[in-house]
């Protein structure tokens, strides 16, 4: 991985609590929680820098819960009345350039600048734990989506995605699914401990729901139509019943499915590059793998199934929240 120079000491990075990375040779503990270092400098960074507006409406998310879909539809709902489905800014940007992650700023030369430069509203994202993230946002109106999934289909395509990046990006060994597992159940995943992740967003949705709207991958899944009415109102760009006679809906909903996404050349041929000071880029298709829920099934013995659902069950039981 590459070093950057950046406004964050590095002596701080130099004494925390490291293990075992995925898609990196290491990851570090901060603040209870664990990053490799290209995404743990841009959490130091947000904490210091990042500022709010009120405007903003910002996708929180663990990785591998369904990110990429949702920046789409939030995309395609803010976008719809702007530009139609031949000229779309989809069809030639992968929705991870459309919608930033606040911590990967810090890679560009200008981090402040560039987010100053965007329109409001703005559409951002993090996979910033709800405790640790910048206070601006805390003490904003900001609006906040959080889409979680089942941690076993989670662990499996976080897995499937590391491995793609150890490969081809940071020709590192292969990490074993069996090590994998180990990793994630003691919580060592990039922003994990996955269960405290996820419930740092349920109890501030349960706290304040004007503010923190929360859905489960599965849900969306389910009932995708249903789910994007509610996303497109609590963010600010509700259909109209006009719209819905007309098939708004549905039109978004099928230009944003993962078979469309991922048959696009800029998602099959494309590169994503986090930014011009570090030398992290790789293809965009590694975003696109299965789309579905319980895949997991495929590829975890009856063991680990058994063993994450004791381990859910421990972490949910009270909280109310079920997978």
């Amino acid at each position: 991985m590459a070093s950057v120079s950046l406004g964050v000491d590095q002596e701080i990075i130099s004494t925390l609590p490291k293990d075992t990375g995925w898609a990196a040779e290491h990851y570090y503990q901060y603040q209870n929680f664990w990053y490799p270092q290209v995404f743990l400098e841009g959490v130091i960074w947000a904490q210091q820098d990042f500022r709010a507006r009120d405007s903003d409406i910002f996708l929180a998310t663990f990785p591998k819960c369904g990110t990429t879909w949702a920046k789409a539809l939030m995309i395609a709902i803010k976008n719809r009345k702007d530009c139609d489905y031949s000229s779309h800014p989809l069809l030639t940007k992968n929705p991870h350039d459309i919608v930033p992650y606040i911590e990967l700023l810090v890679h560009q030369d200008n981090p402040v600048e560039y987010l100053d430069s965007m329109a409001s509203p703005r559409l951002l994202a993090s996979h910033i734990p709800h405790s640790s993230l910048p206070n601006s946002l805390l003490d904003s109106d900001t609006r906040v989506v959080y889409i979680a999934r089942n941690p076993k289909d989670v662990l499996v395509s976080f897995w499937a995605f590391s491995e793609k990046l150890r490969s081809k990006v940071y020709r590192l060994p292969p990490l074993s699914l069996e090590e994998g597992f180990e990793l994630f159940c003691k919580g060592v995943a990039l922003a994990g401990p996955f269960w405290d992740h996820v419930l740092g967003y349920w109890e501030a949705s349960l706290k304040n729901p004007n503010k923190v709207l929360f859905f489960k991958f599965e849900d969306l899944k389910a009932d995708t139509e249903g789910c994007v009415k509610r996303l497109a109102e609590f963010i600010g760009y509700p259909f109209s019943s006009e719209e819905e006679k007309e098939g708004a809906v549905q039109e978004i909903i099928k230009f944003c499915s993962f078979e469309n996404l991922s048959s696009l050349e800029v998602n099959k041929s494309g590169t994503y590059h986090v930014g011009p000071k570090t030398d992290e880029k790789f293809s965009n298709d590694v975003f696109f793998r299965r789309g579905e829920t319980g895949d997991s099934q495929k590829h975890l013995t009856p063991k680990m199934l058994e063993r994450l659902d004791k381990i859910t069950e421990q972490k949910f039981g009270a909280s109310g929240l079920k997978f």
